[in-house]
C-alpha cells in the first residue's frame, strides 16, 4: 500500500510541475487542445494544487503538502495581481486568506499551538 501511495504522490507532483511549467503542452497532450488565455493561470493553480497533493500523499507529510500549496498559491496569486490583467474582485481577499492560512499552517508544522 505504501508503494502505491508513493507512486501516486510522484505522479501527481510530476503532473503538477508540468502544468506549472508548460500548461499549454499539458492541455494539448491531455485534452487535445492547447490551453490559452485565462486557462493558463487556472492550469497553473491546478498544478500548484497537484504538487501540494503529491507532497501531502507522501508518507508522513500531509501538513507540509497543505503548507506548500497555500504558500505557492499565495505567491502566484500575488504575482498575478501585481502584473495586472488577471484581477477579479476576489483576488486580493483570496491572497489575504492564503497568507493567513500559510502562517497558521507554518506554525502548525513547526509545532506551535494555534488557537482561533
Amino acid at each position: 500500500m505504501k508503494k502505491v501511495l508513493i507512486l501516486a504522490a510522484l505522479s501527481e507532483a510530476a503532473t503538477g510541475a508540468a502544468l506549472l511549467l508548460v500548461p499549454a503542452l499539458v492541455g494539448r497532450l491531455l485534452l487535445g487542445e492547447e490551453l490559452t488565455g485565462m486557462a493558463i493561470p487556472v492550469a497553473r493553480v491546478a498544478g500548484i494544487a497537484l504538487v501540494g497533493l503529491g507532497i501531502a500523499c507522501w508518507p508522513g507529510t500531509a501538513m507540509a503538502g497543505m503548507l506548500t500549496y497555500s504558500a505557492a498559491v499565495t505567491l502566484y496569486l500575488t504575482y498575478l495581481g501585481f502584473t495586472g490583467g488577471s484581477t477579479g474582485i476576489l483576488l486580493w481577499p483570496a491572497v489575504i486568506l492564503h497568507v493567513i492560512l500559510t502562517v497558521l499552517l507554518a506554525r502548525a508544522v513547526h509545532g506551535e499551538r494555534i488557537t482561533l
